[in-house]
């Protein structure tokens, strides 16, 4: 079964979600547990004119580390033995480079429902694509977005 689960936390209501049910799932399986805080790329607007300011990432790491030790705190307070890791890029290529090499049987992450097509079309979904590249299995903790 399941002997080292990969969880892909980002602190919101779906990601606290998938907190929740790999808990679950550890708890079940007797699973190592490994949070991974992806600090995503900046936005297009700093990209397009050619520079990222350095202090912008580094707030962004640094907000994205908090968020992990959170998560850490939460399950660690629940007995749970956990590690984490801060990385920064493409969430779906990190998430996946990161669950290969620590050799997770399973990724946890959380999925917001889109409330229209539109929304849909615009945002795209790390979930989604995921799965498709994935080297194990993937459980998607779904809140709705309505």
């Amino acid at each position: 079964m399941y002997k080292r689960i990969l969880l892909a936390y980002d602190g919101s209501e779906s990601g606290r979600r998938a907190l929740l049910e790999c808990g679950d799932v550890a708890n079940m399986t007797k699973a190592r547990i490994k949070l991974l805080s992806v600090t995503p790329t900046m936005p297009p607007v700093y990209v397009g004119e050619g520079f990222i300011p350095a202090d912008m990432i580094d707030n962004e790491k640094e907000r994205y580390r908090q968020v992990l030790e959170e998560g850490i705190a939460y399950l660690r307070e629940r007995g749970f033995e956990v590690e984490g890791e801060v990385t920064f890029g493409e969430a779906v290529d990190e998430i996946n480079r990161a669950a290969m090499d620590w050799e997770a049987d399973l990724i946890i992450m959380g999925h917001r429902r889109s409330g229209s097509w539109a929304e849909r079309w615009w945002r795209g979904s790390v979930s989604r694509s995921l799965v498709e590249v994935a080297h194990c299995s993937v459980l998607v903790a779904i809140v709705d977005g309505k």
